[in-house]
């Protein structure tokens, strides 16, 4: 009922209506109504009464709360339907929250969001600070009609899709590989890609990602200072979480969709319009082997994985940690 109050409340915009007639038209009584405004307000919304005029919604909480979320967005699959969308205040990963879902048949395109994250985790088992309300902590569970040997390619989409909502924003975004988001050398963004498969099938993928979008230079931990960065740094002011999220959600709808019945080429050529690593000479330390090398980064392949031109010949990185060189 709080649902259709708000809704209610929404659709009158800047006019005031009244709590007799939200009364009437949803069946309750008035004090019913007075309740149910009053939970929304300690939720954040601010609502303005005015006697013998009714109430106005002023302005909606920048919360990743579904009922902010899903306001409007406009996807096929995620997040679009009954259950596929998970919001938690706190969590300690919300990967781990995606996995328990997905062992519980979840839906393909099922969101899992939180608001902070305690023990969010990164590439090569990196801590992601999540500090409360001042980022976009989430995972997508994915359940894809594609092989195992080509999972590993949604790490790349993911950050298209960022890429193309930071555009809608205003800003200009940059990949370096494999799916890290950049701004004047530091990290925006994080994406991390987990599997469960078996022989010849893909169970489901899990794409965590952790966006620094409202966090000031001064409240990022001293070590990570030199190396991370927000979205709001890089605008110049506070963007909407809420907002930034909804199109997030609808770039990965559209980049999914085209996934599932195109293949990756579109996709892949897309990243190398946003990418800053292709043609650099690059640092490779290899995940296989622990290998340092150097050389220049010349492509992707067909599976994402990148081309290195090295002094001993071509060389393909497929994990591992690419610096580039002399970078300022």
């Amino acid at each position: 009922m709080r649902k259709n109050v708000l809704e209610m409340l929404r659709n009158a915009g800047e006019s005031f209506i009244s709590g007799e007639d939200m009364a009437t038209r949803l069946k309750i009584s008035r004090t019913a109504v007075w309740k149910h405004i009053q939970k929304l307000r300690n939720g954040g919304y601010d609502i303005i009464s005015r006697e013998n005029r009714g109430y106005k919604l002023n302005r909606t909480p920048d919360l990743l709360s579904p009922d902010v979320v899903l306001n409007g967005l406009q996807t096929k699959i995620i997040g679009a339907g009954a259950g596929k969308y998970i919001y938690r205040n706190v969590v300690d990963s919300t990967n781990k929250i995606a996995r328990q879902a997905a062992y519980e048949g979840a839906a393909d395109g099922t969101v899992i969001v939180a608001e902070e994250q305690t023990g969010g985790k990164g590439r090569l088992e990196r801590p992601f600070f999540s500090p409360r309300e001042k980022g976009i902590y989430f995972s997508l569970l994915l359940r894809p009609k594609c092989l195992p040997k080509d999972a590993s390619k949604f790490t790349l989409p993911a950050a298209v899709a960022l890429a193309k909502t930071m555009e809608r924003f205003d800003l200009k975004p940059e990949i370096k590989w494999p799916n890290d988001v950049m701004f004047d050398g530091r990290k925006i963004a994080g994406i991390l890609t987990e599997l469960s498969a078996e022989i010849g099938r893909v169970n489901y993928i899990v794409v965590g990602t952790g966006i620094n979008v409202n966090v000031s230079r001064k409240e990022f931990p001293r070590n990570i200072r030199k190396v991370a960065a927000s979205l709001s740094e890089m605008k110049g002011e506070d963007l909407p979480r809420a907002d930034f999220f909804r199109a997030l959600l609808e770039e990965f709808d559209k980049i999914y969709i085209s996934i599932n019945e195109e293949g990756f080429g579109k996709v892949f050529d897309l990243w190398r319009k946003y990418n800053i690593t292709l043609g650099k000479n690059v640092n490779v330390i290899s995940a296989e082997s622990g290998e340092t090398f150097q050389g220049v980064a010349v492509d992707i392949d067909s599976d994402g994985a990148l081309i290195v031109e090295t002094k001993d010949g071509r060389r393909t990185v497929y994990a591992g940690d690419v610096s580039i060189r002399n970078a300022e």
